[in-house]
């Protein structure tokens, strides 16, 4: 890429930015659009408008983004969201502390060697003025690269000091959270999850299996057991019938409507009962859905008591009186086998899989290194297409494999914008395809709750973006354009894949721009959100639920942006020695990510799940990886430049080794159980009317009903 479509590509992308900014500015103080972008606001019963929307300036965001507390985040958007900020705020202080050292240093050593001149007039190459700031532009065995050894230790001591730091804090806000008054009256304190229960002894149902083994163990503080059920039938049936309801609601609401659109007795909605609503005899819709709801009523009470009693698993809730014996019992080894009475902790109510909950422990185990194998096919194939799309969507492949192109795209306007976004689009929009596939796979792991399966995703995901994207993007276009010399000489392809670093950083510059600039800009505006809630509005909605449910924002979806910011970190970390200028991209991309997404957090994005900031450790693991990839690739590149101190890099992998491991030995366990002493802090048993409370929230809606007790005992 030239130094012009770099340019393009960069402030193109700024003029969307303010574009957008401005649409978010004006569209904002729109009354008709503040369940868009005041969302969480409204659900917590606030004005939308601290001031009103008339006095609202284009920067009053900025200023209330900018002013909001840790504390406003937490009673906004919950821990997980502040722990999120944290991350965010660490990655930002590891570039800035970095970016200050290395930028003034950096540059000028680069800037004023003349390694790319000279290559460009052995090979008659063309380089772009990026090139010259480039670590691609010092000699061979310069002791100039010096320099950026010590850049290198730099950037890994200022990672080492910031990760420490923020891993403390975290580990403080969850303390600070699991001794919370609200946090500790929350049910999954006073539940744990027992799976892998043996066989029923003869004469004994399953329900009074659980509970006398439990009430032998803790004969004080048990209070009752909820057996996990096979609700496939009966889960059909209430979203049957909720269907129908919906559908009640709709038709009447229209009918309501008529009347006062046209006559007095107005005009009674009517549907076909085919395929689709598009075939069959047609019917009036009132009577229709009133006549399937007391049809499906019954059946669905019928399968409820059914299933209660004859459809139990092999897995069970457990409640204590005691948040202490909770804590204590999901610790606890129950069984002298580790495939039978299997405990842990209990999940959230809202976070509950229970379709996986029925999985046995050896079952567990192979579909997880079924997964693995799976995830590891997965990333080894697209490295295929990843590898062919970077190379491909160069000109000079465009040309020489689609010839028929060639005069459009020598034309000066049309090379410059394909040159500025083709490459980068092509690799977003391929890159959109994966998490619901990522997804699937976890769930298909057999993991009892939602927060993990996002983990677990995030983490495929990581693996998916690193390997794929970085690796792919920065070793596929080269092999692709390099494949005959590297047949006639095997052994030049370590010189080749180390001087094809620093010609990808242009690459990786306008991926990170357009990723902060055209991206945080439509996260700000919400435009594509805005025009589907409008066209739902106008034409499909008919109630206030239906209304609800067309602008319900969602969460922040942490298994796509934790990945999407990693990969970022990742780039940056990783280039921020051999093209320093990347270091300032990182910023911006980091310090507008926190004040865009301050601002969404704090309005537009409801949590749908809190694990009080159980994603942290696996954060803090990322980063670290990303630093070592930095070392190994700048072991590697250094090797490159036949620089006779590279092994010097070796002393500075192992420490990264070993302070990951110190945190995981100091840090991990905190954030995998609850500590007995944040447990008994302040604790108190419960009163039965509570308990029952705290009982009825873990019973699925699909069982909802006032006979729930009627359970075999």
């Amino acid at each position: 890429m030239d130094f012009s479509s770099f340019l393009t590509s960069l402030g193109t992308s700024f003029v969307i930015f303010l574009v957008l900014m401005l649409l978010f500015t004006w569209l904002s103080r729109k009354p008709g659009n503040t369940v868009i972008y005041y969302p969480n606001r409204i659900l917590k019963g606030l004005d939308p408008y601290k001031r009103g929307s008339s006095t609202r300036n284009p920067l009053a965001w900025i200023r209330e983004a900018m002013s909001s507390t840790e504390q406003d985040i937490i009673s906004m958007s919950g821990y997980d969201t502040a722990v999120y900020f944290v991350f965010l705020r660490t990655v930002l202080g590891i570039l800035v502390l970095t970016g200050i050292a290395l930028l003034p240093i950096l540059l000028p050593v680069a800037a004023t060697d003349d390694s790319v001149k000279s290559t460009a007039a052995k090979t008659n190459g063309t380089f772009s003025d990026l090139d010259y700031s480039y670590m691609g532009n010092v000699k061979a065995k310069s002791p100039r690269l010096w320099a950026f050894l010590i850049a290198t230790y730099w950037v890994s001591f200022v990672t080492y000091y910031l990760l420490w730091k923020a891993y403390k804090h975290v580990s403080g806000l969850r303390a600070n959270a699991l001794m919370n008054h609200e946090v500790k009256l929350k049910p999954e304190q006073f539940a744990i999850l027992v799976r892998d229960i043996p066989p029923v002894p003869a004469g004994q149902t399953r329900q009074k299996q659980v509970d006398s083994y439990f009430e032998s163990i803790y004969p004080k503080t048990f209070y009752r057991s909820m057996v996990v059920t096979d609700n496939k039938v009966v889960n059909k049936l209430w979203k049957e019938l909720e269907g129908y309801k919906k559908k009640l609601a709709h038709a009447e609401a229209v009918y309501a409507q008529s009347k006062k659109a046209g006559k007095p007795e107005g005009a009674r909605p009517t549907n076909r009962i085919g395929f689709l609503g598009l075939i069959g005899n047609k019917v009036d819709s009132i009577e229709y859905y009133t006549k399937k709801i007391k049809e499906v009523t019954p059946k669905l009470e019928l399968e409820r008591k059914v299933t209660l009693r004859e459809k139990q698993q092999n897995a069970a809730l457990v409640f204590f009186k005691s948040r202490v014996i909770a804590a204590s019992a999901a610790q606890s080894l129950h069984s002298q086998m580790v495939d039978k009475w299997t405990v842990s902790n209990a999940p959230e109510p809202r976070q509950v899989i229970w379709t996986n909950l029925k999985i046995k422990f050896y079952q567990r185990q192979v579909r997880q290194y079924v997964v693995y194998v799976i995830v590891a096919l997965t990333i080894l194939f697209f490295m295929i297409p990843i590898g062919f799309i970077s190379a491909f969507t160069t000109l000079e492949n465009l040309k020489k494999y689609l010839p028929f192109l060639e005069s459009i795209v020598n034309l000066d306007a049309i090379k410059t914008v394909l040159e500025a976004y083709l490459p980068q689009l092509a690799l977003i929009i391929f890159l959109a395809l994966l998490p619901k596939f990522l997804h699937f796979l976890s769930k298909a792991e057999g993991i009892p709750s939602e927060s993990h399966v996002v983990r677990a995703s995030s983490g495929k995901y990581f693996y998916f973006t690193v390997l794929d994207v970085f690796i792919g993007v920065s070793v596929g276009g080269t092999l692709f354009g390099t494949l005959k010399t590297i047949e006639k000489n095997p052994n030049s392809i370590v010189s080749l894949l180390g001087n094809s670093l620093p010609l990808n950083a242009t690459f990786f510059l306008t991926y990170v721009a357009l990723r902060f600039f055209v991206g945080y800009g439509l996260e700000l505006s919400r435009i594509v959100p805005l025009i589907i809630f409008h066209l739902k509005k106008r034409y499909l909605c008919k109630t206030e639920a239906e209304l609800k449910e067309a602008w319900l924002p969602g969460d922040l979806k942490y298994g796509t942006r934790v990945p999407g910011d990693m990969l970022i970190a990742t780039i940056v970390l990783c280039y921020s020695v051999i093209a320093p200028i990347i270091i300032l991209f990182g910023m911006v991309y980091f310090g507008l990510g926190w004040l865009i997404l301050r601002n969404q957090v704090l309005n537009v994005y409801v949590p749908s799940y809190e694990s009080y900031g159980r994603m942290w450790p696996h954060m803090h693991t990322r980063i670290l990886a990303a630093l070592i990839l930095h070392q190994v690739t700048m072991f590697g590149y250094f090797g490159v430049k036949k620089f006779y101190c590279a092994p010097f890099l070796i002393t500075l992998i192992i420490p990264s080794l070993i302070f990951g491991f110190v945190c995981h030995k100091k840090f991990y366990r905190f954030f995998c159980d609850t500590p007995l002493e944040v447990a008994l802090r302040d604790s108190k048993e419960i009163p039965n009317n509570n308990m029952e409370l705290i009982f009825k929230s873990y019973i699925p809606p699909s069982l909802s009903s006032e006979k729930i007790d009627d359970v075999p005992v």
